[in-house]
């Protein structure tokens, strides 16, 4: 028997090695097929021969069809959820005592699933579980090292690491039948152990802290504390003043991603305008928590440079809960989050939520007004403005000089973060020019206290000093928590719609007088809207406003034609009011840009009717660009909101501030000059009838004044006013509507200057006038003209004997006689009023002063005498 060389013994292992290599592949390929996208699939079965063996060698397919795959993580990753496999028995068979670990026949390495990239050239640190844990940051950054294996597959490694193992055990008996060896790690490591979870979750609640340190003049601090988490602070806690034994009982919910880096626990004494002062420090070692467990943890403060100083102590309760299911969530975040910058590759996942503005909701917060407030200056009185803060967002409200009742109507958004809700902490402050603001008070809202989606007054005691403020909160949910998406409403349920008709019947018009009606609004999408940023896009979302109820949408990025398909739902208080909506363009850095408005009038809505709405101009005078389509239902007791009207209105908190216009100057004075008008010409018509410019009609109305004056009763009254208005609805009924829209022309510049001039002038006579007749009534009875005042009282006692002894019918008809027949009697007489032309007689307050006499001096000095005559 011909005996073969070394080499072509060595060339043939070679060879054997490398078919082993191919038969493992392609029964790898055939496990992991239905992860895989169908056209790859395909092409992989359709492949045959020497070339499609060539095909489906090595990573060159992958890397090819690489574009169809979801990429998420590559196939030399780690796993991990599962340890790396345990050796085989025959793996000392095959390779002998001289197979070195980890390497193939040839010497080369060899990579399983599990195994980490060669490219690193060390191994994933390993938790106490066995599983490698890897932070986000470092998954980002495999991922742009190496192919991928599509999120399909991924996830399905995340999901069920059992059957992962029950495929990797079939793998290794069908590699073991074919005589492939797959070397694992060195006999030395530990065996494979239950998966470390990916994230985990972190309740914290601050209790207490016990003799803290003393920080200020006045023998006490002002503690607040801080969380750190490998140097990110995550929280940060509220202010309590004057106290060393703070109970702060707060809560906060971290997710984490790995237990290496512990918690570090600072807590600082707040100082007004200064550096904060450190007040200690202490490390919680995630490691050492139980999971699933609630631990009461007490962390003694220490100065790292005063390690012997005493410097009090926290008291926190602490559970730490293993988030297995959540990975999933987690990936998906990544995944929309994988190009967009390099920056993101070191951030936690809590830095994702805020850079990628996924707040839980919107707290709006109005500022009404303060009530007796401390006074803080010398006169008195004070300069107050109020401070808002919420986590690391801030606002401060404008200064109302010279008051203690302050009306400040400021409205204020900030961005909710957390699902549990938050603490908002309100200072109020006394502004002094050249010197620090003193401070007046201060109060705090639990959010977690209010109900969502509705408006909350609360009238809130400042501790630490003195009076009320007075405040509009209201919590409305974001894209992250939905308000009310269009398939779930309530009244589409038939079920929910009877039950609100049932409640609003006319059988239960007096239950309940201040619940007239509910209004529920679909907010669908909006086209065409105006590009507001440089881009030329916009970032907008809608409010919608039922008096000083406020709820809005989230907000759609770069977008002209948002669809936001959210349902809003208002108890109606006043039928009358107005439904608001508004659509902005959000700005992160300043407030938000106008971009369009509309106003609908509750009485208006047609029930279920999906409209297109026009957007309007701020004022709501004129159309600006785009559209916005609503879907509007009103429920309501008619009686209810009949009885309703006859109560007063219901203030408005938020309104703009007036300002001076000339153009509404103009519009207004146009506004009161048609009402006058209309006044003046129909007393001009019935001043026609007793001049007998028509007889037709002078005689109708002359029989018509005597029957109503001789028949005379109070239910004629409310009949008189009837008559106009059933004669209005029939002509509007029979389409002959005689109501005009009133549209301001176009003028010029120099027409609009006129008019304003003209405007002016009719103001300035029209004030004129009715001042003069109240001064001239006044100075009647002020004896300023004796001889008048004397006519007066003559006319007043005539008249007071005439009405006694004479019905007031008789007397009415008797002056109706005499204007009807007064121009037949004599046909030349000048029409006159008697009232006014004594009015007219009695000199005004200005005629008083101009009709005045000197007083003369008798001793003129010199210089007063050449003063008076320079000549």
């Amino acid at each position: 028997m011909e005996q073969k060389s070394p080499k072509d013994e060595s060339t043939a292992k070679g060879q054997e090695s490398l078919s082993y290599q191919r038969r493992m592949w392609k029964n790898f390929q055939e496990k992991t097929k239905p992860w895989l996208s169908p056209k790859l699939g395909s092409e992989r079965r359709g492949a045959g021969g020497a070339e499609g063996s060539k095909k489906e060698s090595g990573l060159w397919m992958f890397k090819r069809k690489k574009k169809q795959l979801d990429r998420v993580f590559s196939s030399s990753q780690p796993n991990l959820c599962c340890s790396p496999p345990a050796p085989f028995e025959g793996d000392k068979k095959s390779h002998g005592g001289d197979a070195v670990p980890g390497t193939s026949s040839d010497g080369q390495p060899l990579h399983h699933l599990g195994a980490a990239s060669g490219a690193t050239g060390s191994k994933p640190e390993l938790t106490a579980h066995g599983s490698p844990k890897l932070p986000v940051s470092q998954l980002i950054m495999y991922q742009q090292k190496s192919s991928s294996l599509g999120s399909a597959c991924f996830e399905k490694l995340v999901v069920d690491p059992a059957a992962i193992l029950g495929e990797e055990e079939q793998l290794r008996k069908n590699a073991s039948d074919s005589g492939i060896n797959i070397v694992g790690p060195s006999n030395a490591e530990p065996p494979p152990r239950p998966p470390s979870p990916a994230m985990y979750q972190l309740d914290i609640v601050l209790k207490k802290g016990n003799n803290l340190a003393i920080r200020d003049r006045t023998g006490t601090s002002d503690p607040y504390v801080k969380f750190k988490i490998a140097g990110k602070e995550v929280f940060r806690s509220k202010t309590i003043h004057k106290n060393l034994n703070p109970v702060w009982d707060e809560r906060v919910s971290l997710l984490v991603e790995t237990l290496k880096d512990p918690l570090y626990v600072k807590v600082f004494d707040y100082d007004f305008g200064l550096q904060d002062d450190f007040m200690g420090s202490a490390y919680l070692h995630l490691e050492s928590l139980e999971h699933q467990r609630t631990l009461d943890v007490t962390l003694d403060l220490k100065d790292p440079q005063y390690p012997e100083h005493n410097l009090g102590s926290l008291e926190l309760a602490v559970t730490l809960s293993p988030k297995e299911g959540e990975m999933k969530d987690a990936t998906m975040l990544l995944r929309r989050n994988w190009k967009r910058s390099s920056k993101y590759q070191s951030m936690r996942l809590s830095d994702v939520h805020r850079k990628a503005q996924l707040w839980r909701g919107i707290v709006s917060i109005s500022l009404i007004e303060g009530r007796s407030l401390q006074p803080m200056d010398a006169n008195g009185l004070s300069d107050p403005y109020v401070k808002f803060r919420m986590g690391h967002q801030k606002y401060k409200s404008k200064t109302i000089p010279k008051t203690l009742n302050p009306q400040w109507r400021e409205q204020f958004d900030f961005h909710l973060y957390e699902e549990q809700g938050g603490y908002v902490d309100i200072t109020v402050w006394d502004k002094d020019a050249g010197k620090k603001d003193d401070f007046m008070g201060r109060c705090t809202i639990d959010l977690s206290h209010l109900s969502k989606e509705h408006t909350h007054k609360l009238d809130l005691e400042l501790e630490e000093g003195e009076g009320v403020l007075v405040l509009l909160v209201t919590l409305t949910a974001s894209a992250a928590v939905s308000i009310s998406d269009l398939s779930i409403n309530m009244l589409d349920d038939p079920h929910e719609r009877h039950q609100i008709m049932q409640r609003y019947s006319l059988w239960r018009s007096f239950h309940n007088l201040k619940d007239v009606g509910v209004v529920q609004v679909k907010v669908i999408r909006a086209e065409g809207l105006m590009a507001a940023d440089v881009t030329g896009k916009s970032d907008p979302f809608c409010v919608v406003e039922l008096s000083n109820d406020r709820l809005q949408t989230h907000t759609v990025y770069k977008n002209l034609n948002p669809e936001w398909n959210k349902v809003f739902t208002f108890n109606v208080k006043d039928i009358h009011s107005v439904l608001e909506v508004t659509v902005y363009d959000e700005d992160r850095d300043r407030s938000a840009d106008f971009l369009g408005k509309v106003a609908i009038p509750l009485l208006n809505i047609q029930n279920g009717e999906r409209k297109a709405y026009a957007l309007k101009s701020k004022e709501l005078t004129g159309p600006t660009k785009g559209v916005i389509f609503l879907e509007i239902d009103v429920i309501f007791n008619a009686v209810k909101a009949g009885l309703r009207t006859l109560i007063p209105i219901e203030q408005k908190y938020i309104e703009e501030e007036p300002r001076v216009s000339k153009q509404l100057l103009l519009r207004n004075f146009n506004r009161v000059r048609r009402c006058i008008m209309f006044l003046i010409n129909t007393g001009c018509y019935i001043n026609s009838c007793f001049e007998w410019d028509s007889p037709q009609r002078s005689i109708c109305a002359f029989v018509l004044f005597v029957i109503v004056v001789w028949n005379f009763e109070l239910y004629m009254i409310p009949l008189a006013l009837l008559l106009p208005l059933a004669w209005n609805y029939i002509l509007i009924t029979s389409g002959k509507d005689t109501r005009q829209d009133v549209d301001s022309e176009r003028k010029g510049f120099m027409n609009k200057l006129y008019a304003i001039q003209d405007v002016c002038i009719s103001v300035q006579n029209a004030l004129d006038e009715v001042a003069s007749y109240g001064e001239r009534i006044k100075n009647t009875f002020n004896w300023t003209v004796p001889f008048l005042s004397w006519l007066a009282i003559v006319a007043f006692g005539v008249a007071t004997i005439i009405i006694y002894f004479i019905p007031l019918r008789y007397i009415v008809l008797a002056w109706g006689v005499n204007k009807f027949t007064k121009k037949l009697r004599d046909p030349y007489t000048i029409d006159n009023n008697e009232l006014l032309d004594f009015l007219s007689r009695v000199p005004s307050d200005v005629q008083v002063v101009q009709y005045r006499e000197l007083k003369l001096d008798p001793n003129p000095s010199p210089n007063k005498r050449k003063k008076n005559n320079p000549g």
